[in-house]
């Protein structure tokens, strides 16, 4: 029989397979996926093929070793090469056989969407099937509707991509030949010549290279079996091709962020069984998932709640003391033994927690189960006051700071950068990075025209060089709200305006946080004087600029160019543009009112430090809710009105609030907190009826900490890991226990920066924030990605999900939806959490409130 199966979020339910016909083959997990101990395959269990998260998946011994297996036009395709789109999903149940129907092109992607993709003149539809076979392996075969045309014979093949960092320094063996996956990319180059209808495939600004497979290194080995990582009993496996010969590729080659890759080309003149595949992965007999210790890399205050996880095996129903050791001049020392309380089964694992909250001495500790120890942490009252928010005040705004020359001693970050800003963008035009330009230029200015006023101010965002109004107003108002929350007054960093030069680690006498919120300024308000209106962003015209990596200052020439009459593209898709960034704009309500609302916050706090500048900003920030809030009656008009009245105590907008009082209450979740500092300000009535709804969430919010995962936070990652939608979440949740303490439990904001700090699912339990803590995230998705490196006190998304149930966190650059950095929450957000952590725990030992 068959079975239609829903991709949907399975988090709770303990592990289940078919009843077994033999012991070491796989098997159908009610999930959805073939299992046995050490082996799991997912088929096209997931929905990202951009970031190497979907297709025939390997996770082996409980790592995904191998991903993407699917049918693809390019040997070595890219993120904005053409993909598939996916038809019926569906499950024999009596075989195990798991089939997916895909076609070529996608109508949804073919020149349109977010991220458009061109796709060449090929229609074709095919399935891809994966069998069981005996001893573990498994039968990967590729049935087409109709035979490849023969222009496409050799050039459409199946591609298995195997994760590289694993794999450098190991073996590969091809029949009788050998080798070892190497660490960097390397030649003979093979120049692809292309047929004319895979040649014909526009590349406009959507390849960094001129042509499909261009500049690829030739094949490691080509042959009928390959065998991986042969030396290790943990990575060995094999491929064997049915059909014709296998190629192993390195797909770095022509793109960073590419993985190996194992190809077979689709046989000519084939329907059934156009590819066929025997792979057959090695597992260690009796494996188990060893425990993973989940602690604070930072470390506890003495009076906060100290609560680790244990991620255990979900077999594992015996749970063994956890000892707590303190580190001392002789050695570790034994300071408690206890018992976990069993938690229950989440995603793929059993989960435990060891509760230390009694041990509240000052010092150095680990925690240790079984065989295996946690990371170094410390106790103090201080953990906080030092090396946790301070690098990312201290380097990851400085670094990402555009418009500026940013050193530190003996480094360079990056030079003085993007003086040419902006060119005025094209109408009518999809921008591949998801920017829109409709039919008007909504300025004075026409396409191709120099926008004055835009090279001052902003910051990169993160992982790449654009700058979002978003990001730029939403730093500025999270430093605002740490100023006037904490009274936040730091200053490590020279940063000089008149000779747009930033000293990292160089004090100049001034708060760090208003020049930071000043540089911020300068950018959206400069866009403002110049447009008549917000920009919507700056972004490169071009995908071979976008994809730059290094040093900011070498993505443009720096010189104003000439205006461009008509700008727009040429025949071949090819911009017709000097290298000058574009400005887009954008009619857009909902973001125009957040934008008033920081530029609100920051009005008050620079008042003192740049008073014109505060003046300006608070006049700005009126004029667009006069623009706007007639159009927006949503959390956005509530953000705008709520930092207008503590503003201005204006009684005019505190009618209009109170006028959205209907919204407020049936939507506590999204606007209630926006409230928590002017709650005196308002009518009692109002604030009584709020206070209501906000006491229903809150009850909510406490069910959801105890039920929703071990964590004490919801754990439900998208695309990117979860860290940034916790750590906003977490700031929220401030605010509602600074509006409602009564009825708002302080956890609910430190378990959020417990969760960034390492206390999160998976085995990797790096705190996401890079150089911080005793374990973090040191090779991320900044700008110096491809150096393997990172910025201190950047921020990564952290943890993703790979459907339908693999936390994950690799060691890999390149990874977007896990490591990369963000502008506008992601870095802020985890400062103001570091920073009212801080505060509550040195002022006083609350006592956290259930409602």
């Amino acid at each position: 029989m068959k079975l239609q199966l829903f991709l949907g979020l399975c988090l709770a339910f303990a592990p289940c397979v078919t009843p077994a016909q033999d012991n070491s083959s796989l098997r159908l997990h009610e999930r959805g996926y073939l299992t046995r101990p050490g082996l799991d395959v997912f088929v096209f269990s997931d929905i990202y093929p951009d970031g190497h998260q979907t297709g025939v998946t390997i996770i082996q011994h409980g790592t995904r070793v191998a991903a993407n297996g699917d049918v693809r036009l390019e040997k070595s395709p890219g993120q904005w090469s053409p993909m598939p789109k996916g038809g019926e999903r569906t499950v024999d149940e009596d075989s195990a056989t798991i089939s997916q129907y895909l076609s070529y092109p996608d109508p949804e992607k073919n020149r349109r969407g977010f991220n458009p993709i061109f796709y060449p003149d090929l229609q074709l539809g095919y399935w891809v099937r994966v069998t069981p076979e005996r001893n573990g392996a498994f039968r990967i075969r590729v049935d087409l509707e109709k035979p490849l045309p023969q222009e496409w014979v050799g050039r459409v093949g199946f591609n298995l991509e195997l994760f590289p960092t694993d794999l450098f320094g190991k073996s590969w063996l091809m029949d009788a030949v050998g080798g070892i996956f190497p660490r960097q990319p390397g030649g003979p180059l093979v120049w692809s010549s292309l047929p004319d209808a895979a040649a014909s495939i526009p590349r406009q600004a959507n390849s960094p290279t001129a042509t499909p497979d261009s500049g690829l290194t030739a094949p490691l080995a080509i042959g009928k079996r390959l065998v991986v990582a042969a030396e290790s009993d943990l990575q060995r496996l094999s491929i064997e091709s049915v059909t014709g010969s296998l190629e192993l590729i390195d797909g770095r080659s022509n793109h960073n962020n590419g993985w190996f890759i194992v190809r077979g080309a689709l046989e000519a003149g084939a329907a059934t069984r156009a590819l066929e595949w025997v792979v057959t992965p090695h597992t260690v007999a009796n494996w188990r998932y060893e425990p993973v210790i989940q602690v604070s890399q930072v470390g506890y205050a003495p009076a906060q709640p100290k609560r680790a996880i244990i991620e255990l095996d979900a077999r594992e129903m015996t749970l063994h003391p956890a000892r707590l050791l303190r580190l001392t001049e002789n050695g570790s020392q034994e300071v408690l033994s206890l018992t976990p309380t069993a938690w229950g089964n989440f995603l793929r694992y059993r989960y435990a927690a060891v509760d230390f909250s009694a041990v509240r001495d000052p010092g150095m500790y680990v925690l240790s189960y079984g065989a295996k120890t946690s990371h170094r942490f410390r106790i103090g009252d201080d953990v906080y006051a030092r090396n946790v928010w301070q690098p990312t005040l201290e380097y990851f705004l400085p670094a990402q700071m555009c418009h500026m020359r940013v050193s530190e001693k003996y480094r360079v970050w990056h030079g003085l950068d993007h003086q040419d800003d902006a060119l005025m963008a094209p109408v009518n035009l999809n921008h591949f990075d998801g920017y829109v330009q409709g039919p008007s230029t909504l300025s004075r200015f026409r396409p191709g025209e120099s926008v004055p006023g835009l090279a001052a101010g902003g910051w990169h965002d993160a992982g790449d060089f654009d700058l979002r109004v978003e990001s730029q107003i939403g730093t500025v108002w999270l430093l605002a709200k740490m100023i006037e929350e904490f009274g936040l007054d730091y200053d490590a960093t020279t940063i000089d305006q008149s000779r747009q030069q930033v000293e990292i680690r160089d004090a100049d006498g001034k708060n760090d946080a208003l020049q930071q919120i000043e540089h911020g300024l300068l950018s959206v308000l400069g866009g403002y004087r110049a447009l008549g209106r917000l920009y919507r962003g700056i972004i490169e015209p071009d995908l071979r600029a976008y994809v730059l990596l290094g040093d900011a200052a070498v993505q443009t020439d720096n010189a104003v160019s000439k205006p461009v009459a008509g700008l727009g593209v040429d025949n071949n898709g090819q911009p017709i543009v000097a290298d000058d960034r574009w400005v887009f704009t954008e009619d857009n309500p909902e973001r125009e009112l957040h934008v008033a609302a920081g530029l609100l916050a920051a009005g008050r706090v620079l008042q003192g430090y740049n008073s014109q500048l505060a003046d300006e900003a608070t006049s700005v920030a009126k004029e667009l809710v006069a623009r706007a809030s007639d159009r927006n009656k949503g959390a956005a008009r509530v953000f705008a009105l709520a930092e207008l009245i503590q503003s201005t105590n204006d009684a005019r907008y505190v009618q209009e609030l109170v006028a959205m009082e209907p919204f407020i209450v049936a939507q506590p979740k999204d606007s209630a907190w926006m409230l928590a500092s002017i709650l005196d300000r308002l009518p009692k009535r109002f604030v009584a009826r709020v206070t209501k709804a906000v006491a229903e969430y809150q009850q909510g919010v406490s069910a959801r900490a105890r039920t929703d995962s071990p964590y004490g936070v919801p754990y439900e990652p998208n695309i990117w890991g979860a860290g940034w939608d916790i750590q906003k979440r977490g700031v929220q949740q401030y605010f509602f226990q600074k509006g409602w303490p009564k009825l708002t439990s302080v956890d609910s904001y430190v378990n959020a920066l417990n969760f960034v700090l390492g206390v999160h699912p998976g085995s990797n339990t790096a705190s996401f924030v890079s150089g911080v803590g005793a374990h973090s995230v040191t090779t991320a998705y900044g700008t110096n990605r491809a150096d393997w490196s990172y910025i201190p006190g950047g921020v990564v998304s952290g943890t993703n999900l790979v459907r339908p149930d693999l936390p994950e966190l690799k060691v890999w650059p390149y990874f977007w939806q896990q490591t990369e950095y963000v502008m506008g929450g992601g870095e802020t957000n985890f400062m103001f959490l570091a920073l009212a952590v801080d505060k509550l725990y040195r002022e006083h030992e609350p006592t956290a409130v259930s409602p």
